[in-house]
């Protein structure tokens, strides 16, 4: 069963006006080919891991707060849609988001909070499909995320669960709890197709032992 992660990095978020006078924000709340320590293991999101993904319905929102109304939306990125975010060779860009700072308090206040560098983290919420691990048995392995399923979210982060190196979550036994079950289930898939792969190997061995008897 797939499960709804998140994921931060304190990568740059920056506010403007375009052309029309209307105040965006602009952002990238996915890096590929970035090494981050999960607390039990290292995990870096492959390059091309959102070829394919699911983009068609995403929000933006503040500290993943979804009782709030979503400050923008991308619907495909049709003419429609609030926000426009594209995959490319760097990751996830977020080419704007359009925020109603005249009719919306917390459009103008994240707006306010950008500008001033108050505000200068990214995350996302998304399933993942696809996963390889590096130096399963070590003390701290690596995960790769091969391929990203869909994104439903991102968010700018007042603190971003991924600051350099360091993991930092509002609850980080929640987090950690979670990094070890993903860590413990593919030790346990990967001495599952090890002892399948030993009972083949007997079975080949008794087959052939039989045949040389015969002969």
């Amino acid at each position: 069963m797939a499960v709804l992660e998140k994921r931060a990095f304190n990568f740059e978020i920056r506010a403007a006006e375009n052309d029309n006078g209307e105040k965006i924000i602009t952002g990238r709340p996915i890096v590929y080919n970035s090494r981050t320590n999960m607390g039990m293991f290292d995990e870096i999101i492959d390059a091309g891991a959102l070829d394919g993904a699911d983009l068609t319905d995403v929000r933006f929102l503040v500290n993943h707060d979804t009782r709030m109304i979503p400050l923008a939306r991308s619907r495909r990125n049709n003419g429609n849609s609030t926000m426009k975010i594209t995959p490319d060779v760097q990751g996830l860009n977020m080419d704007f988001v359009k925020l109603d700072t005249e009719n919306n308090s917390d459009a103008r206040a994240l707006y306010s909070a950008v500008q001033r560098g108050d505000i200068s983290g990214m995350s996302f919420m998304f399933y993942i499909d696809g996963d390889t691990w590096e130096n399963l048995e070590s003390e701290h392995p690596t995960r790769h995320i091969t391929k990203i399923g869909s994104v439903v979210e991102v968010s700018a982060v007042t603190f971003p669960a991924y600051e350099s190196t360091e993991i930092y979550a509002r609850s980080e036994a929640a987090a950690l709890d979670n990094a070890k079950t993903v860590l413990d289930k593919a030790r346990a898939e990967q001495r599952a197709a090890s002892l399948d792969n030993d009972e083949n190997t007997l079975a080949l061995l008794k087959e052939k032992t039989k045949i040389i008897s015969r002969g």
